[in-house]
């Protein structure tokens, strides 16, 4: 892929922020960084070395990909905007999970996605080497140059349609944002009654060291997998006089563990 490849990102959030970097950092040319917010956009476009605009009006025609990396209920009014803008013959892509790429479509005669699976956050760094690159187009060429361009910032690059996509993104709101939660809640719990949450992290670290080798089924322990109802009518009565908002939380775990363990060891 030729270094001359010219690139406009489009958003300068927690996904942009970083697949901007990465891109940089690779030796690609990344021409303009947009976001509403132009100290967002100036942020990142003072590290990638590239011009830093807020409005679309002054965005650059000839660029050879447009990057939608902007929350999921923008992409639609954002493309509709950007088609007014450039040629409906450019190459655009968005970064979204959970949007099909055919929400460009109306607007655009070559389309697709360019999805890093992973969660970013601009204070934390990530490395790229492994985080999945999901691609795809609605031609052939383009996925073919969607994952080449995959392949300059990671190794783990993949051909996902729109519907395969979406079911990843369920799968990864569930081992994610919500396993994420449920962390949250167990730092309240401690915090609250004067407990190190330092004490559960050796505990959190090994439950997904685990998963690396073995199915998640296989490593499911605790009292929901061994049926102990003394021990989850204990916790109940603890949280009921404690933390009443996370009882249902807990009912539900628990009989999602215990129903999937009885399935799956009949």
């Amino acid at each position: 892929m030729s270094k001359e490849l010219k690139i406009v990102l489009i958003g300068a959030g927690n996904v942009g922020f970083h697949l901007g970097k990465k891109l940089h950092e690779v030796g690609l040319e990344i021409e303009q960084v947009y976001s509403r917010k132009i100290t967002k956009a100036k942020r990142l476009g003072k590290i990638i070395k590239c011009e830093a605009i807020q409005n679309l009006d002054d965005i650059l025609t000839k660029a050879d990909l447009y990057i939608l990396a902007v929350p999921d209920s923008a992409i639609e009014k954002v493309a509709a905007d950007l088609s007014k803008k450039i040629p409906n013959s450019k190459l655009v892509v968005h970064t979204s999970g959970a949007t099909p790429s055919t929400v460009l479509k109306p607007y655009f005669k070559n389309y697709g996605i360019f999805y890093p699976l992973q969660t970013f956050s601009i204070g934390r760094e990530v490395n790229f080497e492994n985080i999945p690159i999901c691609i795809d187009s609605n031609l052939k060429k383009h996925r073919i140059f969607l994952e080449k361009l995959g392949k300059r910032i990671s190794q783990n690059v993949h051909q996902i349609n729109d519907r395969e996509r979406a079911i990843l993104h369920v799968a990864a709101v569930f081992v994610n944002n919500f396993s994420n939660n449920l962390f949250t809640i167990g730092e309240k719990i401690t915090s609250t009654e004067n407990l190190p949450f330092d004490i559960l992290k050796p505990l959190i670290k090994e439950t997904v060291e685990k998963i690396t080798q073995h199915s998640p089924s296989e490593m499911q322990t605790g009292p929901a997998k061994r049926g102990d109802k003394i021990t989850i009518e204990l916790h109940l009565k603890y949280l009921e006089k404690n933390f009443p908002e996370f009882i249902e939380v807990y009912q539900t775990m628990t009989q999602n563990i215990n129903s999937n363990f009885s399935k799956n060891h009949s």
